[in-house]
Parts: C-alpha cells; sequence; structure tokens
C-alpha cells in the first residue's frame, strides 16, 4: 500500500485540526463529500452560530499525489469571486494528523434547484423562473470576467438560500488562460466527473472548459427551469445531436420571442452557433422581476 493510500484509508479524527468538528454529511458528490462542522475556536468565544460547511476529497480522491492540489486549486478558483449568488469560502486547510486537506465554506441552507424541480414538474412560475435566470447569469457573468470557469453548472450545483440563489462547487473549474498561473498543473483529464447532461459537446469530445461550456449548461438549467424538463431529453449533447433534437426544441410558452432566441442559441450543440455570452443572455432575459421565491426560501432564525 502507497503512503497516499494508506492516508486515504485513515479514518477522520473527531475535530480537524483540533478545530473542526464534523456534526452530519450534507452531500456526497462524485469527488467530494460536505459536512456540517461546528468551529470549536469560535464557539469557545461565544459566537452563536459558529457553524460552516466543510468539503473533503472522497478517499478514492484523495489516495492521488496531486489530491490536495485539487482542492486547493477550487479554494484559489472561488476566493478570487466576490459576488451575492457565489457561495462564500472561508479558509483551505491541511489536518496534521490525516494529512487530508479540507475547505470551509459558508453553510448554506436551503432547497437546491433539483429539488425545487422535483416540486414543480411543469417549471416555474415566469416571474419565478426571472429571478432564479437573472442570478444564475450574474453569478456566472461575474465569474467570466474574473477568469473563472465553473465547469459543472447543474441544479445540484445552485442552492436558492434566505437571501438568494448561491452557485457553489467549483470542484472541475479552471482559470482562464494567463490568470492563477501559479496555481498547481493538474491531470484534469483524471478528474472527468461533470454530468453528461449538462456537458456541452466539445467537453464531450475532449475540448477544453470555456465560457460556452458554462453557457451550454446554464441553458440547459433554465429550460428545465421553464418547462420542468431537460431540452435534449436527458440526453448527452453528443446523443442530442446524433438524434438532431436540436431541430425539435420549442419555445416555452411563457417565454416571450426575444427571451427564446437568445435562449435557443445559447442551447446550440455546436460551439460555433452558441453566438452569445452570458453576460449577453442574462440582459436579453432580463425583465423586471418581482420578488416571488419566498414559498421556497428557508425560514429565518428567531
Amino acid at each position: 500500500m502507497s503512503h497516499s493510500e494508506a492516508l486515504a484509508d485513515q479514518p477522520l479524527p473527531e475535530a480537524l485540526c483540533d478545530r473542526y468538528q464534523l456534526e452530519r454529511l450534507l452531500g456526497v458528490g462524485g469527488m467530494s463529500s460536505v459536512y456540517r462542522a461546528r468551529d470549536l475556536l469560535r464557539e469557545q468565544f461565544g459566537e452563536p452560530e459558529p457553524y460552516m460547511a466543510l468539503k473533503l476529497l472522497n478517499a478514492e480522491f484523495a489516495e492521488y499525489p496531486d489530491a490536495n492540489a485539487l482542492l486547493y486549486s477550487e479554494y484559489a478558483l472561488t476566493l478570487r469571486l466576490h459576488h451575492p449568488h457565489v457561495v462564500r469560502p472561508h479558509s483551505f486547510e491541511v489536518d496534521p494528523a490525516s494529512q487530508r486537506a479540507f475547505i470551509t465554506l459558508e453553510l448554506l441552507r436551503g432547497p437546491t434547484l433539483d429539488q425545487l424541480l422535483c416540486e414543480c414538474p411543469e417549471g416555474l412560475p415566469r416571474h419565478e423562473f426571472a429571478e432564479l435566470a437573472g442570478d444564475l447569469l450574474a453569478a456566472l457573468a461575474h465569474a467570466h470576467e474574473r477568469g473563472v470557469l465553473h465547469g459543472d453548472v447543474k441544479p445540484s450545483n445552485l442552492l436558492l438560500a434566505e437571501d438568494g440563489l448561491r452557485l457553489f462547487d467549483f470542484g472541475l473549474g479552471q482559470a482562464s488562460q494567463g490568470l492563477l498561473e501559479g496555481l498547481p498543473k493538474l491531470a484534469r483529464a483524471r478528474f472527468a466527473a461533470w454530468t453528461p447532461r449538462y456537458a456541452a459537446l466539445e467537453l464531450l469530445e475532449g475540448g477544453p472548459l470555456s465560457p460556452a461550456t458554462d453557457l451550454y449548461a446554464a441553458a440547459c438549467v433554465l429550460y428545465e427551469l421553464l418547462t420542468g424538463k431537460h431540452p435534449y431529453q436527458r440526453l448527452s449533447a453528443r446523443q442530442a445531436k446524433a438524434k438532431q433534437l436540436d431541430r425539435e426544441l420549442r419555445a416555452p410558452a411563457q417565454l416571450p420571442r426575444r427571451c427564446w432566441r437568445a435562449l435557443r442559441t445559447a442551447l446550440a450543440l455546436d460551439e460555433a452557433d452558441r453566438r452569445i455570452s452570458v453576460a449577453q443572455l442574462r440582459d436579453a432575459l432580463h425583465t423586471a422581476r418581482p420578488m416571488g421565491l419566498g414559498r421556497w426560501l428557508p425560514r429565518r432564525r428567531g
């Protein structure tokens, strides 16, 4: 057994860095797990809400020699962003006992968009859609302006918190060329864990991440929010192209024609036909947006 494999097999300490006590598992993804954790130091100094989210790579990924660098890359990308609709990171640390790296982030409360879609199988009303669309596209536009590509936009990576939408999980993201050059150069081909039905065709064919790949994923999410259905029958872009499903796309009834033209362009299977940016799609979909999401928001604690 290698040294890295031995570290991955070690049980987690009761409190990482003798400070962060794991309380319960919040979610498990393809590469990592997220826990609710209590910050014992903040609690010692009287903080009434000493809780946060703590993200660890799963054991099978932790055994890779560059696993900690992979997690640090996610932290560095998220730290570069300062937007009300992007999750806020706190720290990157390595537990001395287990040598496991982890990220601490703001603890989000509320439903993810895949949970909302389960509650609304026919899609959201237009005013609720407009608010979520504006928040998602504003967050992505900010990330692209800051040189950060998300790489895995999908409903389960979007959460409706008390104060609005949050985009999280930049684990498959990367910086645009020429930015953050000091980050380790990771063998990202090993970690192609994105969800196929939201991955752009060029990504599935081995191409690099780009603003256009994020745009395609976001457009799939927006169509799903409008109709309750994936635009391409939950198939991958490669399968959709083989079946020529893009020719069968129909405009959602509640979306004005000018808005549909923009969304339809963003849903193009071929990258060359996606002649629109995230910011341009946001502007095209922009309308006066009354606050209509109150029924989904978690109740504020007294």
